[in-house]
């Protein structure tokens, strides 16, 4: 099954907050995303689906400055305060930035979600739950 940009960001409209990312998560699965990458630089996201089939969203907004030194223990408030619905996708991307994280991959099939700083460390990595 191959799907397309539109079909993205349809999934993505529902989403007002990290709260919502579960239910985005199974939106994906069920059009056959397998795994996707998103730079937090600016935004755009590289989604993966089977036999190398590939689709790459444009940019998201102005290019925001990772910090050099990722700071992990900040970063995880600031996701914990996301996943709670207490801020934005934007404010979530600028905090993501000034803690260092370069870009984060969720992974469909094993139900992950890694964060990854400028050295392609793993910064954090969590198991995603869906209803």
């Amino acid at each position: 099954m191959n799907f397309d940009l539109t079909d993205i960001k349809e999934a993505h409209l529902k989403v007002k907050s990290g709260a919502d990312f579960p239910v985005y998560i199974k939106d994906l699965k069920k059009l056959g995303v397998r795994t996707y990458d998103t730079y937090v630089r600016d935004g755009h996201s590289i989604f993966f689906g089977d036999e190398a089939y590939q689709v790459e969203s444009e940019r998201k907004y102005t290019p925001l400055t990772i910090a050099r030194i990722s700071d992990k223990e900040r970063f995880k408030h600031f996701l914990k305060s996301h996943q709670r619905g207490q801020t934005d996708y934007p404010v979530f991307c600028q905090n993501a930035a000034n803690t260092g994280v370069e870009k984060w991959t969720a992974d469909i099939s094993s139900m992950t979600c890694k964060y990854y700083d400028k050295a392609g460390d793993i910064m954090l990595e969590e198991q995603i739950r869906t209803p």
